[in-house]
């Protein structure tokens, strides 16, 4: 009795030891577990606030010194032809710079108008629609013309589109026309004067039909044409606020582009085949 007595008080013992160690582990499990949701949201709340991006505003009304690359024409430009210039000066918002200079600039020729023999001077509008920054990154910008600083012969009309307008030149050839004419007439009055025993009189009105001659060439010449020269200075203003990120603002250099190993070699210049001409033909051997 004594022996089975011993044996139930020590299997007992060992269900509350059991126990005990059980209720311990579950303890310490749930303790790991509270002290890893913390752990993730804290982690996901970072996450969150690396994915958003910190945002750069540069005002409307912000004014863009630019250079132009190519020349444009009234002559020759159309709708649609691009332009190509680039920045000059930094722009600073607070105390950061937001465009640097050398930023490429993109625009587009949205209008072309010729002057007009009798009347209406040569336009020419435009509006910028791309940026690209020194790292390779393109920002799309709501930009016109405001200004050309230092032009003499075009001048921005204030109409909210940036037009550029041509300044009046129609006397441009007058003077050159006369050169030519007003002697000629004069010479040829004075010879048709002498004739008739009057060579003054007929050498006065040959000046005046000189004169009249290079009048009636300036009425009928068309106007001088918009002619923007490369490297002329463009002032670009900014229509609406332009939203730039750190990614615009960061000085990593543009990727480098390596070509394909594997590229369609150039075509082989064409032989020309034997020219057969009869014996004793020039350009014969």
């Amino acid at each position: 009795m004594r022996l089975l007595k011993s044996q139930g008080q020590s299997r007992s013992m060992e269900n509350k030891v059991v126990l005990t160690a059980l209720g311990i582990a579950l303890v310490a499990v749930c303790g790991v577990s509270d002290a890893q949701q913390p752990a993730v949201a804290a982690g996901a709340a970072t996450a969150g606030l690396q994915a958003a991006p910190k945002t750069y505003v540069v005002p409307a009304g912000t004014k863009v010194l630019l250079q132009l690359r190519s020349s444009i024409n009234t002559k020759s430009a159309k709708p649609g032809d691009g332009v190509y210039l680039a920045s000059t000066f930094p722009v600073v918002v607070g105390n950061r710079v937001m465009i640097p200079a050398g930023v490429y600039v993109q625009g587009v020729v949205d209008r072309v108008a010729r002057a007009g023999r009798v009347k209406g001077k040569a336009q020419l509008d435009m509006h910028f629609t791309s940026m690209i920054f020194p790292n390779g990154s393109v920002v799309e910008i709501p930009g016109t013309v405001n200004s050309l600083p230092g032009a003499k012969k075009q001048s921005v009309k204030d109409d909210q589109e940036g037009t550029v307008e041509q300044d009046s030149d129609k006397t441009r050839n007058m003077g050159k026309v006369a050169e030519v004419s007003v002697p000629t007439g004069a010479t040829v009055g004075a010879i048709g004067g002498l004739g008739a025993g009057h060579p003054l009189a007929g050498g006065i009105a040959g000046i005046g039909a000189g004169l009249a001659t290079a009048g009636l060439v300036s009425l009928f010449t068309r106007g001088a044409d918009v002619n923007i020269e490369s490297g002329t200075q463009v002032e670009m203003v900014l229509q609406r606020p332009l939203e730039l990120q750190e990614a615009n603002l960061t000085a990593s250099p543009a990727p480098v582009l390596v070509p394909a190993p594997e590229q369609a070699q150039p075509l082989d210049k064409p032989a020309h085949g034997k020219i057969l001409c009869p014996p004793g033909g020039l350009g014969c051997s």
